[in-house]
C-alpha cells in the first residue's frame, strides 16, 4: 500500500480563529525500568524513517522514543494498514481522509470539498450545487491542501515524528501540566510544510510511551510556546490509537467523530453531499 505523507506544519490561525489504558507488556516493563527497547519489539516490524528524514540531526535517543511511541500506537504495520481516516476539526468542520490514494473530502454544513492532495484538483459543492468555478468554491479549493496539513496533524502528530524534513532531538526530562514526569522530543522541520519555521515539544509519558501534551512555538527560536496542550483521551480506532482531548486545562477543545479503517466505502470520497459522520 502506498502511503500519502505529510508536508509537514501547522496553521496558527485555524487555532486562533477557533481559537486509553496501556495493557501490561514487554514495553510498558520496560518504560517503568526506564529501558528502551528495540523497534522491532515495540511494532511489531521496523518503523522506517520517511525519505528525507534528518537522521544525521537527530539524536539515537529520539529516536528510540519515537519508535516506543509508534509500537504503542499499535504499531508501523498497524499504521500502514490503517487507510481511511475520520475526524471533526476544532472549527466544526469534518473531514475524511484516504491515506492511499491522497483523496481528502471536507464538510461543513452544507458545504462540501473533494480533493486530491497529489493533484490538488477537486470540487466544491453547497447543497449539492457543483460550485467549483464560483470565487467561494475556488477559494474554498485553493485552501484544501492547508486545512489537510493542519487539521490531520492535530490528529495524527505521533505518527509522523520520523516523517520527510524532521529532525528529532532528546531535549531531556520535563513535567506534564499535571505534573507526571515526562521525556521531551524538540521537532523541528527543513524545508517542508506550510509552515517550516515551526518547533514542537513533545511530551511523552514513560508509563503508557503515549505522547500525552504537546507544546507548539511559531519560530524555533520561540522562548516560550504559543500554547500548550493535552494529547489525551486515547482509544482504539480500527487498527491504531488516536487521543481526542486538545484541551488546554481552561478550554474543553478536543477532536470528535474519530475513525479509522482498513477499507473505503465505494462512493465516499467523492459525494457532493454532507454524509453521516463515521
Amino acid at each position: 500500500m502506498r502511503a500519502f505523507r505529510f508536508s509537514l506544519g501547522i496553521l496558527l490561525g485555524s487555532l486562533g480563529s477557533l481559537g486509553a489504558c496501556q495493557p501490561q507488556s514487554a514495553t510498558t516493563a520496560a518504560a517503568k525500568s526506564g529501558a528502551l527497547l528495540p523497534a522491532a519489539v515495540l511494532a511489531g516490524g521496523t518503523y522506517p524513517a520517511a525519505p528525507g528524514f534528518d537522521a544525521a540531526g537527530s539524536d539515537a535517543r529520539a529516536i528510540a522514543l519515537a519508535d516506543q511511541v509508534m509500537g504503542a500506537m499499535g504499531g508501523y504495520s498497524a499504521w500502514q494498514q490503517t487507510r481511511l481516516l475520520g475526524w471533526d476539526f476544532l472549527d466544526g468542520s469534518y473531514q475524511l481522509w484516504d491515506k492511499q490514494t491522497g483523496d481528502f473530502r471536507w464538510q461543513k454544513d452544507s458545504t462540501v470539498a473533494v480533493y486530491n492532495l497529489g493533484t490538488r484538483q477537486g470540487k466544491a459543492y453547497r447543497a449539492g450545487r457543483d460550485i467549483s468555478a464560483t470565487p467561494d468554491g475556488e477559494k474554498l479549493l485553493s485552501k484544501m491542501y492547508p486545512i489537510w496539513v493542519n487539521n490531520s496533524w492535530w490528529l495524527l502528530l505521533p505518527f509522523k515524528l520520523k516523517d520527510s524534513g524532521v529532525t528529532l532531538t532528546y531535549q531531556g526530562a520535563g513535567k506534564l501540566l499535571d505534573g507526571t514526569p515526562a521525556e521531551v522530543l524538540n521537532m523541528t522541520f527543513k524545508n517542508v510544510g506550510v509552515t517550516p519555521d515551526n518547533k514542537y515539544e513533545v511530551l511523552i509519558n514513560p508509563q503508557t510511551n503515549l505522547v500525552e501534551e504537546w507544546a507548539y512555538f511559531p519560530k524555533a527560536t520561540d522562548a516560550q510556546p504559543a500554547f500548550r496542550r493535552h494529547w489525551t483521551g486515547y482509544q482504539q480506532y480500527g487498527p491504531i490509537r488516536l487521543a481526542s482531548d486538545r484541551s488546554d486545562g481552561k478550554d474543553g477543545r478536543g477532536l470528535g467523530h474519530i475513525s479509522a479503517s482498513t477499507t473505503v466505502p465505494a462512493g465516499l470520497m467523492q459525494n457532493p453531499q454532507p454524509v453521516e459522520k463515521r
